[in-house]
């Protein structure tokens, strides 16, 4: 009998596979002293990130059963 993988929970929380395989998150920089930012960088935090082809491959192996 295999033993499972645990998946690292902090990933599961801060990361999504797209259909195509790239790794989907949240900006960074929307949490707090938001007032002192400018609205333009605020704007454009909003919008999710992709993770780099590096940093894939370590965060498929946090995540060993994501699609």
């Amino acid at each position: 009998m295999k033993n499972k993988i645990k998946t690292h929970s902090g990933a599961k929380k801060r990361f999504r596979f797209t259909a195509n395989g790239k790794v989907k998150y949240q900006s960074a920089n929307r949490r707090h002293r938001l007032i002192q930012k400018a609205t333009g960088r605020k704007r454009s935090n909003r919008a999710n990130e992709y993770a780099s082809k590096a940093d894939i491959k370590e965060i498929k192996a946090l995540m060993p059963y994501a699609k």
